[in-house]
Protein backbone atom coordinates (compact mmCIF):
# COMPACT_ATOMS: atom_id res chain seq x y z
CA UNK A 1 0.00 0.00 0.00
CA UNK A 2 1.51 3.35 -0.98
CA UNK A 3 2.17 5.89 1.77
CA UNK A 4 -0.48 8.53 2.13
CA UNK A 5 0.00 12.19 2.80
CA UNK A 6 -2.35 13.87 5.21
CA UNK A 7 -2.86 17.56 5.55
CA UNK A 8 -3.85 18.62 9.00
CA UNK A 9 -6.50 21.23 9.14
CA UNK A 10 -5.95 24.12 11.49
CA UNK A 11 -8.18 22.85 14.22
CA UNK A 12 -8.90 24.56 17.53
CA UNK A 13 -5.89 22.99 19.24
CA UNK A 14 -3.37 24.17 16.64
CA UNK A 15 -4.89 27.68 16.62
CA UNK A 16 -4.59 27.85 20.40
CA UNK A 17 -0.90 26.94 20.24
CA UNK A 18 -0.25 29.65 17.62
CA UNK A 19 -2.13 32.27 19.64
CA UNK A 20 -0.29 31.28 22.86
CA UNK A 21 3.07 31.50 21.10
CA UNK A 22 2.21 34.94 19.75
CA UNK A 23 1.22 36.14 23.23
CA UNK A 24 4.50 34.89 24.69
CA UNK A 25 6.45 36.75 22.01
CA UNK A 26 4.49 39.94 22.56
CA UNK A 27 4.88 39.72 26.34
CA UNK A 28 8.63 39.25 25.90
CA UNK A 29 8.81 42.45 23.85
CA UNK A 30 6.78 44.52 26.29
CA UNK A 31 7.29 45.57 29.84
CA UNK A 32 10.51 47.48 29.23
CA UNK A 33 10.67 51.20 28.67
CA UNK A 34 11.86 52.32 25.29
CA UNK A 35 15.38 53.85 25.38
CA UNK A 36 15.22 57.42 26.57
CA UNK A 37 11.60 57.17 27.68
CA UNK A 38 12.41 57.44 31.38
CA UNK A 39 14.57 60.13 32.90
CA UNK A 40 17.80 58.74 34.33
CA UNK A 41 18.14 58.78 38.07
CA UNK A 42 20.72 61.16 39.43
CA UNK A 43 23.34 59.30 41.44
CA UNK A 44 23.82 60.28 45.09
CA UNK A 45 26.29 63.12 45.53
CA UNK A 46 25.98 64.44 41.99
CA UNK A 47 26.15 68.23 42.08
CA UNK A 48 27.39 68.51 45.67
CA UNK A 49 30.67 70.33 46.16
CA UNK A 50 32.64 68.68 48.95
CA UNK A 51 36.20 68.96 50.23
CA UNK A 52 38.33 65.81 50.16
CA UNK A 53 40.83 64.86 52.86
CA UNK A 54 43.62 66.32 50.68
CA UNK A 55 41.86 69.73 50.68
CA UNK A 56 40.75 69.57 47.04
CA UNK A 57 37.16 70.58 46.27
CA UNK A 58 35.29 67.78 44.54
CA UNK A 59 32.23 67.94 42.30
CA UNK A 60 30.56 65.24 40.20
CA UNK A 61 28.48 66.05 37.13
CA UNK A 62 26.25 63.60 35.31
CA UNK A 63 25.37 63.41 31.65
CA UNK A 64 23.04 61.09 29.79
CA UNK A 65 21.15 60.71 26.51
CA UNK A 66 19.31 64.05 26.76
CA UNK A 67 22.06 66.63 26.07
CA UNK A 68 22.33 68.12 29.56
CA UNK A 69 24.78 68.24 32.43
CA UNK A 70 23.34 67.65 35.90
CA UNK A 71 23.82 70.11 37.43
CA UNK A 72 24.47 72.66 34.74
CA UNK A 73 25.60 75.27 37.33
CA UNK A 74 27.78 74.92 40.40
CA UNK A 75 29.97 77.13 42.59
CA UNK A 76 33.43 76.48 44.03
CA UNK A 77 35.93 78.57 45.97
CA UNK A 78 39.15 79.70 44.33
CA UNK A 79 41.66 76.85 44.59
CA UNK A 80 42.15 73.25 43.48
CA UNK A 81 39.16 71.38 42.03
CA UNK A 82 38.64 67.70 41.17
CA UNK A 83 35.76 67.39 38.68
CA UNK A 84 34.28 64.02 37.72
CA UNK A 85 31.82 63.48 34.87
CA UNK A 86 29.68 60.33 34.98
CA UNK A 87 28.00 59.35 31.72
CA UNK A 88 24.86 57.31 32.48
CA UNK A 89 23.75 57.43 28.84
CA UNK A 90 22.78 54.22 27.12
CA UNK A 91 23.89 55.38 23.66
CA UNK A 92 25.42 58.84 23.69
CA UNK A 93 29.11 59.69 23.91
CA UNK A 94 30.03 63.08 25.38
CA UNK A 95 33.03 65.18 26.31
CA UNK A 96 33.69 68.00 28.77
CA UNK A 97 35.65 71.19 28.30
CA UNK A 98 35.69 74.75 29.53
CA UNK A 99 34.72 77.08 26.70
CA UNK A 100 37.86 78.66 25.24
CA UNK A 101 38.24 82.37 26.01
CA UNK A 102 34.87 82.62 27.78
CA UNK A 103 36.00 82.70 31.43
CA UNK A 104 38.25 85.05 33.40
CA UNK A 105 41.13 82.62 32.80
CA UNK A 106 41.66 79.59 30.60
CA UNK A 107 41.25 76.14 32.13
CA UNK A 108 42.82 73.79 29.58
CA UNK A 109 42.02 70.53 31.38
CA UNK A 110 39.25 68.58 29.62
CA UNK A 111 37.77 65.14 29.05
CA UNK A 112 38.15 64.30 25.37
CA UNK A 113 35.70 61.40 25.29
CA UNK A 114 33.41 59.74 27.80
CA UNK A 115 31.47 56.73 26.53
CA UNK A 116 28.21 55.44 27.99
CA UNK A 117 28.79 53.89 31.41
CA UNK A 118 32.15 55.61 31.94
CA UNK A 119 33.28 58.22 34.42
CA UNK A 120 36.38 60.36 34.11
CA UNK A 121 38.03 62.93 36.37
CA UNK A 122 40.13 66.04 35.77
CA UNK A 123 41.95 68.23 38.28
CA UNK A 124 42.67 71.92 37.85
CA UNK A 125 43.10 75.12 39.82
CA UNK A 126 40.36 77.72 39.65
CA UNK A 127 42.54 80.73 40.40
CA UNK A 128 40.43 83.73 39.38
CA UNK A 129 36.89 84.46 40.57
CA UNK A 130 34.16 84.65 37.96
CA UNK A 131 32.02 82.53 35.69
CA UNK A 132 33.55 79.76 33.59
CA UNK A 133 31.25 78.34 30.90
CA UNK A 134 31.67 74.66 30.07
CA UNK A 135 30.27 72.44 27.34
CA UNK A 136 30.11 69.15 25.56
CA UNK A 137 31.57 70.34 22.28
CA UNK A 138 29.73 67.54 20.44
CA UNK A 139 26.37 68.95 21.56
CA UNK A 140 26.74 72.70 22.18
CA UNK A 141 24.22 73.46 19.43
CA UNK A 142 21.73 71.29 21.35
CA UNK A 143 22.32 73.22 24.57
CA UNK A 144 24.65 70.90 26.47
CA UNK A 145 26.38 73.71 28.32
CA UNK A 146 26.81 74.93 31.88
CA UNK A 147 28.65 77.36 34.13
CA UNK A 148 31.10 76.96 36.99
CA UNK A 149 31.21 80.02 39.27
CA UNK A 150 34.38 80.63 41.27
CA UNK A 151 33.98 82.69 44.44
CA UNK A 152 36.74 85.12 45.33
Amino acid sequence: MPPTTRTLAAGPCKKAVVVAAALVLLAGCGGEDAPGSAAPTTAPGVGEVTTAADGVQEITLQTQDDYVFVPDRFTVDAGPVRLTVVNVAEQMTHNFQFTDGAGPADIPESIALIAPGEEKTIEFTAAQPGEYPFECSFHTQLGQVGTMTVRG
